[in-house]
């Protein structure tokens, strides 16, 4: 099978950053899925581990990167109770197995969803990672009710959880979804999305957050440089509020400073339940599934903006180069091999 990899970490800028090689195709365990995988989706997690920055592959054969993918179920393992070869799937799989950047891939069969049925393969690529994690941040973590009112601040409302975070407050809850936004274009994306308020990130936030709800937003997900932020994210939030992470931030945050409006914090990684086999690992795959109907349905659209064509070495360097930019919108989608 075809596989994109490296045989050491490297600058995207370098042509040998990523190969276009050849291996053999895995063997599904008992309750594994071998997928022929259609399409991908890029997320930053893929250039951390590419650039050294996380785990290996744990046996130590070549690494293969990616997490996010959509393609038709090959071959299936002898305990496999929800699908069957044929079946069109899409997930974001495990960070410590063998990733989506191959011709098949394994996947465990708890986190895979059924595809949107009215999305192509590169449409619903783009989704699994990302809807995942916002789903798991409003729901698991902070524990949003559908029926609650307040208020939901999103910093960087037009990045790939941002922009599926913002539709899933939308349509799943009665939040006043306020993202932020920095550029004309990002801008109108998040008002495209249905953000019932856009402010800019590049100028201070606490004063325009507090334009729209003067007693401070009641949940707020820190998508991106929180530690560039903190202190206004703060201000903008009301007491007995609750602050949500996903990056590692560049520098300490000073924690003590959420004591005062018994501000709470929360830590999302999508993949903890995949890597501790945790019993309930199989609400990735029923999330899925579920915002597949909301997609079919017409509710919630694909966050794909640019599909950048086949899967191979060049395309992927150009991929890799994009998100390290830190000026993409959405999610960079390739398709075939």
């Amino acid at each position: 099978m075809k596989i994109v990899s490296f045989h050491q970490s490297l600058p995207i800028s370098d042509p040998n950053s990523f190969l276009d090689l050849a291996g053999e195709p895995p063997r599904p365990g008992p309750r594994d899925l071998l997928v022929a995988v259609r399409a991908i989706s890029v997320n930053p997690v893929d250039a951390k581990i590419r650039g050294g920055g996380g785990p290996g592959r744990p046996d130590g054969q070549l690494p293969i990167l990616g997490w996010d993918a959509a393609g038709v179920v090959r071959e299936i393992g002898t305990e496999v109770a929800l699908f069957r070869p044929g079946d069109e799937v899409y997930y974001a799989g495990s960070v410590d197995r063998a990733g989506s950047y191959a011709e098949f891939q394994c996947v465990d069969e708890r986190l895979v969803g059924r595809k949107p049925k009215t999305l192509d393969f590169a449409g619903s690529a783009a989704l699994p990672l990302t809807t995942i994690t916002a789903w798991e941040l409003l729901f698991d973590r902070l524990r949003v009710a559908g029926t609650a009112a307040g208020s939901l601040l999103i910093l960087g409302g037009a990045g790939g959880v941002g922009s599926i975070a913002i539709q899933l407050a939308r349509q799943l809850t009665r939040l006043t979804v306020i993202a932020t936004a920095s550029r004309p274009e990002t801008v109108d994306w998040c008002r495209r999305l249905q953000a019932h308020h856009v402010v800019d990130h590049a100028r201070p936030l606490a004063t325009q957050v507090r334009a729209i709800e003067p007693g401070g937003v009641n949940y707020t997900l820190a998508l991106t440089k929180a530690e560039d932020h903190f202190d206004q994210l703060i201000e903008a939030m009301a007491p007995q509020s609750a602050l949500a992470l996903i990056e590692n931030p560049a520098r300490p945050l000073d924690i003590t400073k959420l004591k005062p409006k018994s501000i709470s914090l929360h830590w999302e990684f999508m993949f903890t339940r995949s890597r501790y086999q945790t019993p309930d690992m199989g609400e990735q795959g029923r999330l899925l599934t579920e915002v597949a109907a909301l997609v079919d349905a017409g509710r919630i659209q694909t966050t794909m903006q640019a599909n950048l064509g086949t899967i191979n070495a060049a395309n992927l360097r150009r991929a890799h180069a994009l998100v390290e930019s830190g000026k993409t919108m959405g999610k960079i989608v390739l398709a075939g091999f």
